[in-house]
């Protein structure tokens, strides 16, 4: 039995990024950069109009109210850049500015006093004050040419793919998504919730949750399969799923030191390596670690669903970043809503819920319900707390690592705000 930080180190030192892929804009939503984004235009590309109104000469003065113009012509969005010979042009919000104009004035700000015969005014008074530049958009305001967008190692986000349409990227170098095959193991599972239970079976929660979870953290799961506790059955699903070019294999079950734990010795009998086989952690201590004999990472998981989900985020995910070039995830610390205790000699990951304590602060309560059968309490929780294999009671205020159930944060308990490390 080694320590977390030991397997955990086992795991990056197998890790390497995959190639980078060049993919259309439109395709990469969700993947993670390859290589940083710097802007190649401004943006906006040109000054133009915040509101419906007229666009005005201040020549670097305050325009005041009772002041009259002559309007020259009218400007809307996507017509060209002009030059008007007049005191005002009447402009359309987003329209470009034109030369010589440099603020905007909106329409509910001033008196049209003449017209010609189409509607369209040819005479304004100002009913406010007007200020040099303003409600004008000016070029680059919002982004530079040259300015950094984006790091290599983060995700595409809608925002972020907002952001680089309006920049007219077309492609981007992004990591391919870590190709993986899950297999459950049990003779005692059911896959199909419209079959009725017999005596002994259960149903297979850790499959959908497991493919669930490695869709979220950049994998896409090419072989799934059920199998009982048979060692040649699961041997010949492992050949499936590595045939459907998994580079990362999940199990779950047959990994602690029953009869019927068959994984180990079948993972011998295929030659691979085994890094690691029992972790001194709580929930999911048996925990195995492999390299194939072509190179793929296989991850035995416990079969207890908490230990699975356990297993997933703080061993499988680490190395999903690592493949996918992303830095290590990093914990916030938050103090202890209340005292906790534990035995000390293993590391602790428990269900734990982030929410405003007194002072309006952000503080962590350990739930009840850590027993790793349990699934029900993860629906309340919203983070995970690790405590120390050397932590033996630790008193209110304590500072403790505290990781979001994901890797894209922690939600409040508006379910709205999220807090945690940048993606």
């Amino acid at each position: 039995m080694i320590s977390y930080a030991s397997a955990l180190q086992h795991i990056l030192q197998a890790c390497q990024p995959l190639p980078p892929v060049q993919l259309p804009l439109a395709q990469a939503l969700g993947r993670v950069l390859a290589q940083d984004v710097r802007a190649d235009a401004d943006l906006p590309p040109f000054d133009n109009s915040a509101m419906d109104g007229f666009a005005l000469a201040s020549a670097g003065t305050t325009l005041v109210a009772g002041h009259e113009f002559a309007v020259a012509g009218s400007q809307a969005a996507g017509d060209g850049l002009a030059a008007y010979s007049g005191e005002a042009c009447e402009i359309m919000t987003g329209a470009s500015l034109p030369d010589g104009l440099d603020c905007v004035v909106p329409v509910e700000q001033v008196s049209v006093l003449q017209r010609d015969k189409d509607g369209c005014p040819l005479q304004i008074r100002l009913d406010a004050e007007v200020s040099p530049g303003a409600h004008v958009r000016r070029r680059g305001q919002d982004v530079a040419v040259g300015d950094p967008i984006a790091s290599a190692g983060i995700r595409l986000t809608p925002a972020l793919h907002m952001l680089l349409s309006s920049l007219g990227v077309a492609t981007l170098m992004v990591r391919p998504q870590v190709p993986a095959a899950l297999f459950t193991t049990g003779r005692e599972l059911v896959d199909d919730p419209s079959q009725p239970l017999l005596p002994g079976q259960i149903r297979n929660s850790n499959g959908p949750y497991l493919a669930d979870r490695l869709d979220e953290a950049g994998a896409r799961v090419v072989h799934r399969e059920t199998v009982g506790d048979d060692a040649q059955a699961f041997i010949a699903a492992l050949e499936r799923g590595l045939a459907a070019g998994a580079r990362v294999v999940l199990s779950t079950g047959a990994v602690s030191m029953g009869r019927h734990d068959f994984v180990p010795d079948a993972l011998r009998s295929l030659h691979a390596t085994i890094l690691f086989h029992k972790v001194a952690i709580r929930p999911g201590k048996p925990l195995l670690f492999a390299r194939l004999p072509g190179g793929q990472l296989y991850f035995g998981l416990p079969g207890n669903p908490v230990s699975s989900a356990v297993g997933m985020r703080f061993f499988v995910e680490p190395a999903l970043r690592a493949l996918l070039g992303q830095a290590p995830e990093q914990p916030l610390l938050l103090p202890l809503a209340a005292e906790s205790r534990k035995k000390p000699g293993l590391r602790f990951f428990l269900k734990a819920y982030v929410a405003l304590g007194d002072g309006a602060r952000l503080q962590v309560e350990v739930m009840s319900g850590q027993e790793s059968f349990r699934i029900k309490p993860l629906l309340a929780a919203n983070a995970w707390v690790v405590l120390d294999a050397d932590a033996d009671m630790l008193p209110a205020g304590t500072l403790v690592p505290v990781f979001g159930l994901d890797g894209r944060g922690i939600l409040l308990t508006n379910g709205e705000d999220t807090v945690g490390h940048r993606p």
